[in-house]
C-alpha cells in the first residue's frame, strides 16, 4: 500500500490550511457563494438538497485499517453516524456543516487522506480492480500505475480546468472488474508477443445522457511511455473539447465527432512531440512506488480446506469469496447491501468493525469496490469462519455478491440536486421483493440512477433503472442487456416507464421470464442475449 512521502504530506497539509482560510472568508461574507463554489469543489465539497456533502478520495479503492477507522470517526463526529461508499471507490458524507469541513480535511490528512480530485473538471480519482494484488488472473498489480497517474495528475497545471470531469481506470486482467471501457480513458496492462508489458489505451467511454463504449486507440504503449501517452490523449481533448456546452464537453463526444481514426492520429502526433520533451516520470519513481505494493508475507503450506458444516457460512463462502493467487487464502467481499437497506451505506460502528477485521485478518488492507462493497483482499481460509461470525453479528454478512440484491444505486432525489427521481426507495423495495429468490436467480447485476447523469451506472446493468421526471411525477425507465465487463454492452430501454410500484413489478416479471427461458448454466445476461428483448417486453407489457 502506498505511503506518503514528505512531499505528499506537505501538499495535503497546505491544501487544508488554504481551504480553512477560504471557508473563514466565506462564513465572514468576504466570499460570495459564486466565488466560493469552485474553491469548495476543488476540495470535494458539494452543496446538496439539505446540506453540504463531502466526497473523500480513496485512490484506486485501497486503504488501511487506520484510514478506515478515521472514516468511521468522521461519520460519527461530523455526519449522522454513517458514510456512503460510491461507484468511484470513494466515500461521501451527506450532512456536513461548512464550518467543520476544514477540520474534516485536517483529520483526513492525519492518516494520509484528502478530498482532492473528487470534484470539478479535473482528472478524478483513478479507479482499479478491487482484487488487485490478490487476483490469480492479473499480469501485474495495476495499482502502482494508478498511483503514478495520481501523482502525475494531481494539480497538473494544464488539466486542472478541463472542459469537463475526466475519469480513468487501470486494470491488468482480461476480466474487467473496473468497468474500464466505460471511462474517459481505460488502461489495460497487457503483454505482447515478445513478452513485454505495455498499456492498451481505450479512450472515449462513459455513461450519462450519451453512453458510449470506449474504442481501443492503441493496443500497446510501452510502460515507460504510458504517462506521456496519457498526456497526449488529454492534450488533444483539452485543445478541442467543447466548453460552450457541458452536455457535449466529455471526451466521448470529441472522439465520436472527430472519429476514432482522426482522434488517434492527433494523439499519435502529440505523443511523438511529447517524446522529445522528456516528460515521463523517471523509472526510479515507478520502481519506488512498486516497492510499496509488494505482496504481504503470505504463509506457505496452508490448507485449502474450509469447514462448511454451518450452512449459512457455506452460502456466504460460495457467494462472497473469490479465488486468491496464494494457496490457502481467499478474497472476502463484505456486502453493504443487506435486504431493505441503502446500498453502499455503512454506519460508523460497521466501518470500525471492518477496520478491525482488516488489521486482524487481511494484512491491514481493505478495498472499496465500484459496486459499493468492501473487500478484504488477503484472508486465510482457516480464518474465514471467525471473520464471518463477526460480520454476521454486525449486519455485514449478506451473501449476495453479484446477485439481484447487490444493487448499485446513486443517492438520487433524497440528496442530490441533479436528480429527477429517488433511487434509494426503489433499491430497497426490489431488494425486499426479490430476497427470497436471489439464490435461484443467480448472477444478475441491477443498477439504478436517479437521473440521466448515470451515477448509478444504469446503462451497464443487466437490468438498469433510470429515474426521470414526467411532468412533475417520478417515472422509471427499465433497461435490459447492459454489461460493464470485458463483454461490455449498453442496456436497451424496454418501452414506456413505470411509477414506483410498477417498476418493482416489472423487475419481477423480467426475472420470472428469465427463469422460464434460461438454459442450463445461463446467467440472466446470457439468456437475454440468446432470446433478445421481445420475450421480456411481452412479459412486462403483455
Amino acid at each position: 500500500m502506498y505511503k506518503y512521502d514528505q512531499y505528499d504530506q506537505a501538499m495535503v497539509d497546505a491544501r487544508v490550511e488554504e481551504f480553512r482560510d477560504q471557508v473563514r472568508r466565506r462564513l465572514e461574507g468576504h466570499l460570495s457563494e459564486e466565488a466560493f463554489r469552485p474553491l469548495r469543489l476543488m476540495n470535494g465539497l458539494y452543496l446538496q438538497l439539505h446540506a453540504y456533502m463531502l466526497r473523500v478520495a480513496i485512490p484506486y479503492g485501497t486503504l488501511s485499517g487506520a484510514q478506515m477507522r478515521m472514516l468511521g470517526h468522521i461519520a460519527d463526529k461530523y455526519d449522522r453516524g454513517y458514510g456512503h461508499f460510491t461507484t468511484r471507490q470513494n466515500i461521501q458524507y451527506n450532512w456536513i456543516k461548512l464550518e467543520e469541513a476544514p477540520d474534516i480535511l485536517a483529520d483526513l490528512a492525519s492518516v494520509e487522506m484528502h478530498a482532492i480530485q473528487t470534484s470539478g473538471n479535473c482528472i478524478r480519482n483513478t479507479t482499479s480492480d478491487q482484487y488487485a494484488g490478490a487476483a490469480a488472473d492479473e499480469l501485474v498489480d495495476p495499482r502502482p500505475y494508478a498511483e503514478l497517474i495520481r501523482q502525475w495528475s494531481t494539480f497538473h497545471p494544464e488539466f486542472s480546468f478541463l472542459p469537463r470531469k475526466f475519469k480513468m481506470a487501470v486494470i491488468a486482467s482480461d476480466t474487467d472488474r473496473a468497468a474500464m471501457r466505460l471511462h474517459d480513458i481505460g488502461i489495460q496492462i497487457v503483454r505482447n508477443a515478445a513478452g513485454d508489458l505495455g498499456a492498451a489505451f481505450y479512450v472515449g467511454g462513459g455513461m450519462g445522457r450519451t453512453p458510449m463504449i470506449a474504442p481501443c486507440i492503441n493496443s500497446f504503449v510501452p510502460l515507460d511511455q504510458f504517462i506521456t501517452y496519457a498526456e497526449a490523449c488529454l492534450r488533444v481533448y483539452n485543445r478541442h473539447g467543447r466548453r460552450d456546452n457541458k452536455y457535449k464537453a466529455r471526451i466521448k463526444i470529441l472522439v465520436h465527432e472527430l472519429g476514432k481514426d482522426e482522434y488517434t492520429r492527433q494523439v499519435e502526433a502529440e505523443f511523438a512531440h511529447l517524446l522529445t520533451q522528456n516528460i515521463e516520470p523517471p523509472t526510479a519513481e515507478l520502481e519506488r512506488i512498486k516497492a510499496q505494493f509488494v505482496d504481504p508475507p503470505f504463509e506457505t503450506g496452508l490448507s485449502d480446506e474450509i469447514d462448511r458444516s454451518d450452512p449459512d457460512f457455506a452460502l456466504w463462502v460460495d457467494n462472497n469469496t473469490v479465488a486468491h493467487k496464494a494457496p490457502g487464502y481467499a478474497v472476502a467481499v463484505i456486502s453493504l447491501k443487506p435486504v431493505g437497506a441503502i446500498p453502499g451505506d455503512a454506519s460508523g460502528d460497521q466501518i470500525r468493525v471492518m477496520a478491525d477485521l482488516a488489521e486482524r485478518y487481511s494484512f491491514d488492507e481493505l478495498r472499496v469496490t465500484h459496486a459499493q462493497n468492501i473487500v478484504l483482499p488477503h484472508v486465510r481460509k482457516a480464518d474465514l469462519y471467525a471473520l464471518w461470525q463477526v460480520l454476521d453479528a454486525n449486519g455485514l454478512a449478506t451473501a449476495n455478491l453479484d446477485q439481484i440484491g447487490d444493487i448499485i444505486a446513486c443517492p438520487g432525489l433524497d440528496y442530490c440536486t441533479l436528480a429527477n427521481a429517488r433511487s434509494i426507495p426503489i433499491a430497497q423495495k426490489i431488494s425486499e421483493r426479490m430476497a427470497a429468490r436471489e439464490q435461484e436467480i443467480g448472477e444478475l447485476k441491477l443498477k439504478i440512477s436517479g437521473c440521466i447523469n448515470a451515477c448509478g451506472h444504469h446503462h451497464a446493468g443487466h437490468i438498469g433503472i433510470l429515474g426521470v421526471d414526467r411532468k412533475g411525477i417520478e417515472n422509471y425507465q427499465l433497461l435490459l442487456g447492459g454489461s460493464e465487463g470485458a463483454d461490455c454492452s449498453l442496456g436497451t430501454i424496454t418501452g414506456p416507464g413505470f411509477d414506483e410500484s410498477g417498476i418493482v413489478d416489472a423487475v419481477e416479471r423480467v426475472t420470472n421470464r428469465y427463469l422460464s427461458e434460461r438454459q442450463q448454466g445461463e446467467r440472466f445476461l446470457d439468456t437475454y442475449r440468446r432470446i433478445g428483448m421481445a420475450p421480456f417486453k411481452e412479459a412486462i407489457y403483455g
